[in-house]
């Protein structure tokens, strides 16, 4: 079995004949079979997508990409590969990894973010086809890209089950591969939390991401990380914390979005756009969409691509059980307060907008391996982002805020909110 596990890290280390400069993770080695897959269309459209949307008009560094976010989460994705097969080898663990099957990983781990199209995050609330069934929709069904990654060596059906976990699935090997494509730390997360605070020039996001793969391990067919690590872990978490609040969901961020989720809800409504419309766009299309469909509210998509953002008008800590959560937790009821709340105001409904962030969680739920090979729960081992202050958190974060153009005073929203 170990020369086994041997034979697979050199075919893993051996396959890596190119190289791509990345300003975080310097060369990313890829096979020379990536090739025509990295050089597909489908592929080159995540250049064209900005990772973080309008950060870049809070933090004017934050240009960075999806494709650049891919190809580090590829990296990550080897490292973590060959990290446990290392493991394997010295006879610590047992894997069901084929040759094959490491080539689709590392293909998926490319590919898990082709199906993302412009504010895709901030239309959650809306019954799009998630990202993940749009992927394996492309992978399966664009014929330049599915051939590009047969010819590779690759089955193209394999790679959108990994990426797709609502694809029902019985193989050992492929739901490993699903367990550390997508977790607590997942290469996705490691990746976008280094690179996301890379290029807006914060620090609160880098973390120790070779100590973190070389601690991960496998029990029970699950990704797990040893008891060493569990300082990472609480890194990692706060990491998160502080992006949420500086970047992810600062003021400014927050209003951009807003405006723009505001804009495809009017819009839906009118009837002047529909959800095929949003699919396999990327930045440049997306806001040539109002004069192509000739939105009556493409004045706020040009607000959001000009830097013309909305105020912050009112702002208070979210409740769940709060009067005016009542009236806006779902899109309904707050498409029509943000209605009656622009009548009193006397502006056209455009010009307020509610905005509640999803709610996250600060728990992480990897098992801890510790000593004596007991496998526990992570709060059993770590007092510092217990269940009730990952609430804590979470509280601090999430606002109840209402934006408005500027000429809208704050005192005459207090009014018209009658509190």
């Amino acid at each position: 079995m170990q020369r086994t596990y041997t034979s697979l890290l050199c075919s893993l280390y051996g396959e890596q004949q190119f190289s791509i400069r990345d300003p975080l993770w310097k060369d990313i080695h890829l096979p020379l079979s990536f090739k025509p897959i990295i050089a597909d269309a489908v592929f080159q459209k995540l250049g064209r997508i900005k990772q973080l949307g309008p950060t870049f008009h809070l933090y004017p560094g934050a240009v960075h990409t999806r494709l650049d976010h891919s190809l580090g989460v590829y990296h990550i994705g080897f490292s973590i590969l060959t990290s446990l097969l290392k493991q394997a080898n010295s006879g610590n663990l047992v894997l069901p990894c084929t040759e094959e099957g490491m080539k689709t990983f590392l293909c998926a781990c490319l590919l898990h973010d082709i199906g993302h199209f412009p504010f895709a995050h901030s239309l959650k609330e809306l019954p799009l086809t998630s990202h993940e069934a749009m992927a394996n929709r492309l992978i399966c069904g664009n014929e330049s890209l599915r051939q590009a990654i047969e010819q590779a060596g690759i089955q193209s059906e394999k790679v959108g089950l990994i990426i797709d976990e609502q694809i029902p699935c019985d193989d050992e090997e492929i739901k490993l591969y699903r367990t550390i494509l997508s977790g607590t730390l997942d290469p996705d997360k490691l990746d976008y939390l280094n690179r996301d605070a890379f290029f807006c020039g914060v620090p609160y996001g880098t973390q120790d991401v070779s100590y973190i793969t070389d601690q991960l391990t496998v029990v029970d067919s699950k990704l797990a990380v040893t008891e060493q690590a569990i300082g990472s872990i609480e890194h990692l978490l706060f990491s998160k914390y502080l992006m949420y609040r500086n970047v992810y969901w600062h003021k400014t961020t927050r209003s951009a979005t807003a405006m723009i989720k505001k804009a495809v809800l009017l819009s839906l409504a009118d009837g002047s756009l529909s959800f095929d419309d949003l699919y396999g766009l990327d930045d440049q299309q997306f806001f040539m969409l109002p004069s192509l469909k000739k939105f009556p509210n493409a004045p706020l998509f040009a607000a959001v691509r000009d830097n013309r953002l909305y105020r912050l008008g009112f702002e208070k800590t979210y409740e769940a059980q709060g009067v005016l959560e009542a009236q806006t937790g779902e899109v309904a009821g707050r498409t029509a307060f943000e209605s009656a709340l622009a009548s009193r105001l006397g502006v056209p409904e455009s010009q307020v907008i509610v905005d509640i962030p999803e709610p996250i969680s600060f728990e992480s739920d990897i098992p801890i391996l510790g000593e004596g090979g007991t496998l526990k729960r992570f709060w059993d081992f770590d007092q510092i982002f217990s269940y009730d202050i990952g609430k804590v958190f979470t509280k601090s974060l999430r606002k109840f805020r209402i934006f408005t153009p500027s000429c809208i005073a704050q005192k005459a929203i207090l009014e018209a909110l009658e509190l």
